[in-house]
């Protein structure tokens, strides 16, 4: 079995005895080996304030009368230290001592009153039970300080526990390669948009859109290019258009796009004409002794909703067939969907699209 190793024990509750006479020390230190506890003793006031500084007490047992700093003035102190203004002192009186005595040293943090000479059996019953009391409070405090580090675990775990969460729900919504939505995610955000422009009675623009040339970067310069090539007409579109559109990518070299808040079909070309010229610019590659750059062209394929389609598969189909006939003209331009588009309905645009590249 493995060795599981104990808690460290609590260290022995202490307690200062402070006291000008030897004698008096003596007799309070034989009472208090009776306990299980750890006795420091003081001679003067300076001494008592030099112990409490490097040790924490249970309990304080303090001559009231001493030479130099008296008792007094020695809790007075200690009660105004936020370290040490908790620690119970008994002060210890050669005689009665009158009420306005007992209440100035109530105020100033004593907690009881014994006389001398001492009662053995008093003293240690005393002792007894504020030392119970700091065990009690020993143990409480101990409680919190673990219940506030599992708390903290259990924050720790939950931040993680969301973190992974998060990565999770990226990896099913988003490419792995390009880091834009993903089909799965387009296809929410097109009903999102469906939905409010019927509210709204407002229209938006769904494009296909795919790259001209992009099967020779990968034929002459390999997969690598390629996926740099991808990276960066996936970083020109989301630099390119606005945070109420989006941007997707289907996979290979395909790539969708929600233009939202469009006034009229002419805007929205001017709009795709402009992307358009900012993805077909070089694309930067490093090589051995300097860079080189390529380009790859673009054909955006455009459908509006409610006019070109009342629901996704309807307004997806027209918009794929309108890059079809982009790639049938000779590629590299925007086109509106229109009714001559769909007359070739037998052979799947995406397999038509494969031929042309």
């Amino acid at each position: 079995m493995p060795i599981v190793d104990s808690p460290p024990e609590q260290p022995r509750p202490r307690i200062l005895v402070v006291d000008d006479l030897y004698a008096n020390r003596l007799a309070m230190r034989r009472v208090l080996a009776t306990l299980d506890v750890d006795v420091v003793e003081a001679d003067s006031g300076n001494g008592a304030l030099a112990a409490c500084i490097e040790t924490e007490f249970a309990l304080i047992l303090l001559d009231v009368q001493m030479p130099g700093m008296d008792g007094m003035e020695v809790a007075e102190l200690l009660h105004g230290e936020e370290s040490t203004q908790h620690t119970p002192i008994i002060f210890v009186t050669a005689g009665a001592t009158d009420d306005m005595d007992r209440l100035k040293g109530y105020d100033v943090g004593a907690v009881d009153y014994i006389t001398k000479p001492l009662n053995p059996s008093l003293l240690s019953a005393k002792v007894r039970n504020f030392i119970e009391l700091y065990e009690s409070r020993r143990a409480l405090k101990k409680a919190l300080a673990e219940l506030d580090e599992r708390n903290s675990q259990l924050e720790r775990e939950i931040e993680e526990r969301r973190r992974a969460e998060d990565r999770a729900q990226q990896l099913a919504t988003h490419d792995a390669l390009t880091g834009l939505p993903n089909r799965l995610l387009f296809l929410d955000r097109l009903a999102t948009s469906m939905q409010r422009a019927r509210r709204n009675g407002g229209m938006f623009a769904l494009g296909y859109m795919d790259l001209d040339g992009f099967k020779p970067v990968n034929d002459e310069f390999g997969h690598g290019v390629g996926d740099i090539t991808l990276q960066t007409i996936a970083d020109r579109l989301s630099e390119n258009t606005r945070q109420t559109d989006t941007v997707a990518r289907f996979g290979g070299d395909e790539f969708a796009l929600i233009l939202e808040d469009i006034d009229n079909q002419d805007a929205c070309i001017a709009i795709c004409e402009a992307l358009q010229a900012q993805l077909s610019g070089p694309i930067s590659l490093p090589c051995a002794g300097g860079s080189g750059d390529i380009r790859v062209g673009v054909s955006i394929g455009l459908a509006f909703y409610p006019a070109h389609g009342k629901n996704a598969d309807r307004l997806m189909h027209n918009a794929d067939r309108a890059l079809y006939s982009v790639k049938l003209s000779g590629k590299g331009s925007v086109h509106v969907f229109s009714a001559a588009d769909d007359e070739d309905t037998h052979v799947h645009g995406a397999q038509i699209r494969a031929r042309m590249r």
